[in-house]
C-alpha cells in the first residue's frame, strides 16, 4: 500500500519543486547557460524552463536578477534577443491554442487528480501558468534591455521593432478570348500568354513590439483569464467589454481575486513597456520619446482606446465604493489590521497599477505626443488631439453629467478614506492609501484637461470639501521630505482652481466636510484656505520653497472674493506680508521679492473689490502701517544693515545663553534637556508669530475669543509700535522692528559696530558679496532696484493715508473699552470710491504649463511608481534610471527626487531642494 506512493511530489501543487528552482540557478544548463553558451538556438529545449518552472512572480524575479540579464547581455547579447523572441513567440501561440486559457484548478476535486498525477510521475499542462511565466520573464528583462546607452539602442530596433519583409506571389491568368461580334471579321488566331508569376511583391508584418502590444490587449479581454467565462461569446474567447461599471458601461461582472491578479500582471507588463522613459535623461525627454508609449497613444484602434481608459478608470474609481462583506472585509475595518494579516491584497493591487497605467498614459507629452497650441496671444492654449495622444483626446471628451459625478465620488472617496485614516485617535492604527499620490496627479489631469470637469467641481457642493480634504492633506505631509513633490503638485492644484470665478464664489461657504480635529474648521471656506496656506508657509521655515509661489497666486487669486474674514485669517495675512518683507528674505533668492509682490496684489484687490466687508483686514494693514512705508524706501544697503544688527543681535543673545549656562552649572542646575537648541529655535520662529507655538498654529479656536483688535498706534513721527501680531526682532528682522528697538539697545548696537571695525559700506559690500541665502545669492544694487520699483505699493499707501489718522483720532478720543468695535463699525462702512482708482478687470494668474513643469511632472509620476516597485518585486531596482535620481538612506527608503525645482507655473524664481533629496536644477 505504502510502496505505491511516490518516491517525490512533483509540480501541480508548486510546493515541492524547489530543487529544481534551484538547479535553475547553479547547474551549467540552467541560468548559466544564457551567458555562457553563445547562439543558442530557437528550437532549443533550453528555453522551455522558462515558461513552465516558474509558479509566481516573486520567484522570476528572485531567480533571475538584474546582474544575470547585464552579464548575458555583455557576453552574449544573441540570447537575450532569442530569449525575447521565443518567449514573445510562446506567448503568441499560448493566446491562439484552445486549451487557453486553462480552466481553475481550485476545486478538490482537481486538487487530488493532480496527486493522483504527481504519483505516476506526470503533471498537467497548464497554459494559463505558461502565458503568466511568459509576461514574468518579460517583466524582468525588459528594464535591463532599457538601460543600454543611447536613447532606443540598436538592439531594441533589431529586436522590437524591425519589420520583415516577406515575398507575397500571385498568379494570374491571362483574359479569355472574347468571341467577335457578327458583323466582324474572324481575326487569325493570336498566341495566348501563358500564365506567369507576376514580379515578386513585398509584405510588412507586424513587428515583434506590435504584436506583443496586441497580445497584451488581449489578454487584458480574455475571458477565463482576465474576465468572466459567463460574457463569452461563441467560441471567441477575447472580448473588448469594459471591466467594471461606471463609465461607458452598466455592467459588472463581479469581483475575482484570480481574475483580479492576472490583470495586475498584464499591466505591469505593459507598465514595463511604457518605463522605458524613465531610462532616458530629463533634458532628452522631449527629443527622444519612447516608442512603445508613442505606439500605444497612437497607433491603437479607437475601440481600444476607449475600453483600456474606461477599464482603468472604473476600476481606479469604484475603489472607494462599499465591498462585500466577508471575513477579509471584515479583517480590513480593524484597528491595526495591517501589522497582522500581511497577505498581499490583489484589490488593492490591480486598482494601484490601474491608476499608475492611466496617470503614465494620460501625462505622456513626448515628441509628437505634444499637445497642439491653439488660438493666439493671450487666447493661445494647447489642447490633444486624437493623433497626439487618444487617452489624453476621449478624457477631455467626457461630457455626460454622471460620468462626472461617478468620477468625482471616486476621487473625493479616495481622499475621504486618507482623511479618516488621519484622524485615528490610534496612531498608526489604518494603513494610508497606497494610490493616494496616484488619485491626486489623476485629479490633476482631469481638471487639466476636462474643463466641463472642472466647472462641474467647482459648482458642485462637494467642491469644496475635496479642497479641503487637499490641503488637510499637504499640511499632514508638509514635514516629510519625501512626499514633498506631491506637496508641490497639490499647491498648483489650488493656483488651478484659484483662477476660477466660480471657486471664489464658493469661499463664502463653509466647509461642509468632517476634517480631522487637528485641522479646526471655523468660519468661512476662505478662512480655513487662508489659515492652512499661512500654516504650510511657518511651519516649514523655507523648506518648501517651492510651494509658496502658487499658494500665494492662489490667495491674490481668491482676494476679490474675500467677505467678512476673520481676525485670525486677517492677521496671518499680515504676519505672511511681514514675514516676506523681512529683508533677509527678500535678499536672499532672486524669487523672494516676487511673493511679496502677489501680496500687494492681494492686499490691493481686497481694497478695491471687498473695502467695507473685511474691516478686519484693513485694521491689520493700518496696524502694519510701517512695514508698507519702509517698502517705499528700501533698499540694499538699509537691507543689509538691517541683518547685520539682527546678526548681532543673535549673537550677544547666544552669548549671554552660554553665560546663563555657565551660571547655572555652576549653582548646580541643568539647562533643560528638552530646550531645543538657539539655532533650532530660531530656524523655528522664522516665519512664527511671537509666543505662538507650533501647536498653536492649528489650534484655531480662540477665533471667537479673538473679536477686538488690539490697539492701533497714536499718531506722530516718534511712533514705533510694531505690527499687528507681528514677530519679534529676533524672529523677523523688519526696519519697523529696528526702529523699534530702545535708544539704550541702539547705543549698544553701535558701540559693538565700532568696537569690532564694522564701518558700514565695507563691511556690508563683503557681506552681499559673500551671498545672502542658501544658495549663495548676490543681492545687488540694480536688482532691488528693479523689484522695489515696481512694487505695487500705490492702493495699500493711499488706503493707509486716508484711513490712518482718523482711525488714530478715533482712537485717542474714546476710551479703549469702546474704540475697538467703534473703529471696526467704521471700517466696516467706509467707502474710498473718491479717493482709490477704479477696479482693474479680474486677471487671475493660472498655472501655465512650461517643458520643465511637464519633466518635472512625468519624473514625479514614475518616482512613486519606482518606490512601489521596490516591493515585493523590486522591477525597476539595480537598474540604471536617468530621468531623476535615487537616493537610498537608511531612515527612509522612499527618497526620490523631484527632478525640476524650479516651477512656478511660468514665474520665474529659484527654490531650495530639500537636504534629504537629490535634486536635478532645471531653470524655466
Amino acid at each position: 500500500m505504502f510502496a505505491k506512493f511516490p518516491q517525490r511530489l512533483t509540480a501541480p501543487l508548486g510546493l515541492l519543486s524547489d530543487s529544481e528552482k534551484l538547479a535553475f540557478r547553479s547547474q551549467p544548463g540552467g541560468l548559466q547557460k544564457l551567458a555562457a553558451v553563445r547562439n543558442i538556438p530557437e528550437t532549443d529545449n533550453y528555453w522551455n524552463q522558462y515558461v513552465v518552472l516558474f509558479d509566481s512572480a516573486s520567484e522570476v524575479f528572485s531567480l533571475i536578477t538584474p546582474n544575470d540579464i547585464r552579464r548575458a547581455l555583455l557576453d552574449a547579447p544573441e540570447n537575450i534577443a532569442t530569449l525575447i523572441r521565443v518567449i514573445c513567440s510562446r506567448l503568441f501561440n499560448l493566446i491562439s491554442d484552445h486549451t487557453f486559457p486553462a480552466p481553475s484548478s481550485a476545486s478538490v476535486s482537481a486538487l487530488a487528480t493532480s496527486f493522483i498525477k504527481a504519483g505516476t510521475g506526470t503533471t498537467e499542462r497548464s497554459t494559463t501558468k505558461e502565458v503568466l511565466n511568459c509576461i514574468r520573464v518579460l517583466q524582468r528583462v525588459l528594464p535591463v534591455v532599457f538601460e543600454l546607452e543611447a536613447g532606443t539602442s540598436s538592439f531594441e530596433m533589431d529586436v522590437f521593432w524591425k519589420k520583415v519583409e516577406v515575398d507575397v506571389v500571385e498568379e494570374e491568368t491571362a483574359p479569355q478570348a472574347e468571341a467577335p461580334h457578327e458583323d466582324e471579321e474572324a481575326k487569325p488566331s493570336e498566341p495566348q500568354p501563358s500564365t506567369t508569376p507576376n514580379p515578386k511583391l513585398k509584405k510588412q508584418l507586424p513587428s515583434l513590439g506590435e504584436r506583443l502590444f496586441s497580445s497584451i490587449i488581449d489578454l487584458m479581454f480574455c475571458c477565463g483569464f482576465t474576465l468572466p467565462m459567463q460574457i463569452q461569446k461563441d467560441h471567441y474567447k477575447i472580448n473588448y467589454v469594459i471591466w467594471e461599471k461606471g463609465i461607458g458601461s452598466t455592467a459588472d461582472p463581479g469581483p475575482s481575486h484570480q481574475y483580479d491578479n492576472n490583470k495586475t500582471e498584464v499591466l505591469r507588463l505593459l507598465l514595463v513597456l511604457l518605463s522605458r522613459q524613465i531610462y532616458v535623461s530629463a533634458s532628452s525627454l522631449f527629443t527622444r520619446p519612447s516608442i512603445y508609449a508613442l505606439h500605444l497613444v497612437q497607433k491603437l484602434p479607437r475601440r481600444d482606446v476607449l475600453t483600456i481608459l474606461c477599464s482603468l478608470l472604473n476600476t481606479a474609481m469604484n475603489s472607494p465604493q462599499a465591498q462585500p462583506i466577508t471575513i477579509n472585509s471584515m479583517a480590513g475595518k480593524l484597528p491595526y489590521n495591517h501589522l497582522v494579516f500581511k497577505g498581499e491584497d490583489p484589490r488593492a493591487n490591480l486598482v494601484a497599477i490601474c491608476f499608475e497605467v492611466l496617470v503614465v498614459l494620460l501625462d505622456f507629452q513626448s515628441g509628437s505626443a505634444r499637445d497642439v497650441v491653439v488660438g493666439a496671444n493671450e487666447q493661445q492654449t494647447s489642447a490633444p488631439t486624437a493623433r497626439t495622444n487618444a487617452f489624453r483626446y476621449f478624457l477631455m471628451k467626457l461630457h455626460r453629467t454622471q460620468d462626472f459625478q461617478f468620477v468625482l465620488s471616486g476621487i473625493l472617496g479616495i481622499m475621504e478614506q486618507q482623511v479618516i485614516n488621519m484622524n485615528n485617535i490610534l496612531p498608526g492604527a489604518r494603513k494610508s492609501t497606497p494610490y493616494i499620490a496616484e488619485n491626486i496627479v489623476f485629479f490633476w489631469k482631469m481638471i487639466e484637461l476636462n474643463k466641463r470637469f472642472r466647472a462641474y467641481i467647482l459648482d458642485s457642493d462637494q467642491g469644496m470639501d475635496l479642497i479641503a480634504y487637499l490641503l488637510c492633506y499637504n499640511l499632514e505631509i508638509k514635514d516629510k521630505p519625501q512626499q514633498h513633490g506631491i506637496c508641490r503638485a497639490l499647491s498648483y492644484i489650488i493656483q488651478t482652481l484659484s483662477a476660477e470665478p466660480a471657486f471664489g464664489q464658493r469661499l463664502a461657504h463653509p466647509i461642509k466636510a468632517s476634517l480631522p480635529a487637528k485641522f479646526p474648521v471655523s468660519g468661512t471656506a476662505a478662512d480655513f484656505l487662508i489659515n492652512a496656506i499661512y500654516s504650510i508657509v511657518a511651519t516649514t521655515s523655507g523648506q518648501l520653497n517651492s510651494l509658496y509661489p502658487g499658494l500665494i497666486i492662489a490667495l491674490s487669486n481668491c482676494a476679490p472674493y474675500f467677505k467678512n474674514l476673520s481676525v485670525t485669517s486677517s492677521t496671518r495675512l499680515v504676519q505672511l506680508f511681514t514675514s516676506f518683507s523681512n529683508s533677509l528674505f527678500l535678499l536672499s533668492d532672486e524669487g523672494h521679492p516676487r511673493l511679496l509682490f502677489f501680496m500687494l496684489e492681494m492686499f490691493n484687490s481686497v481694497i478695491l473689490h471687498r473695502l467695507s466687508e473685511n474691516p478686519n483686514l484693513i485694521h491689520g494693514i493700518l496696524a502694519a502701517h510701517k512695514t508698507f512705508e519702509d517698502l517705499g524706501t528700501f533698499t540694499l544697503e538699509r537691507g543689509l544693515r538691517d541683518i547685520r544688527r539682527v546678526q548681532l543681535a543673535k549673537e550677544e543673545q547666544t552669548r549671554k545663553a552660554a553665560a546663563a549656562s555657565q551660571d547655572g552649572k555652576r549653582k548646580g542646575r541643568r539647562v533643560s534637556r528638552d530646550d531645543p537648541p538657539p539655532a533650532v529655535a530660531e530656524e523655528k520662529k522664522n516665519l512664527l508669530p511671537a509666543n505662538n507655538s507650533e501647536e498653536g498654529e492649528n489650534n484655531e479656536d480662540d477665533d471667537n475669543e479673538e473679536t477686538v483688535p488690539p490697539p492701533l498706534p497714536s499718531a506722530g513721527p516718534a511712533t514705533t509700535t510694531e505690527p499687528i501680531v507681528s514677530p519679534s526682532a529676533e524672529s523677523i528682522p523688519t526696519s519697523a522692528n529696528v526702529q523699534a528697538a530702545s535708544e539704550k539697545a541702539k547705543g549698544k548696537m553701535k558701540e559693538r559696530r565700532s568696537s569690532s571695525s564694522l564701518d558700514a559700506t565695507g563691511s556690508l559690500e563683503r557681506m552681499a558679496a559673500a551671498g545672502i541665502g542658501r544658495n549663495g545669492f548676490v543681492p545687488t544694487t540694480e536688482w532691488v532696484a528693479s523689484w522695489q520699483q515696481g512694487l505695487p505699493l500705490d492702493v495699500v499707501m493711499l488706503m493707509i493715508s486716508e484711513l490712518l489718522p482718523k482711525v488714530q483720532e478715533m482712537q485717542a478720543s474714546q476710551k479703549a473699552a469702546t474704540s475697538a468695535s467703534t473703529i471696526l463699525d467704521f471700517l466696516g462702512s467706509v467707502t474710498l470710491i473718491d479717493v482709490l482708482p477704479s477696479a482693474p478687470p479680474l486677471s487671475p494668474r493660472r498655472f501655465v504649463w512650461s517643458d520643465a513643469s511637464i519633466v518635472w511632472l512625468t519624473s514625479l509620476i514614475w518616482g512613486e511608481i519606482f518606490v512601489r516597485g521596490m516591493t515585493p518585486l523590486g522591477i525597476w531596482n539595480s537598474t540604471n534610471i536617468r530621468l531623476f535620481l535615487v537616493k537610498h538612506s537608511q531612515n527612509q527608503q522612499r527618497q526620490i527626487t523631484e527632478t525640476v525645482s524650479n516651477v512656478v507655473g511660468g514665474l520665474w524664481g529659484r527654490t531650495n531642494s530639500s537636504s534629504n533629496l537629490d535634486t536635478s536644477r532645471t531653470r524655466t
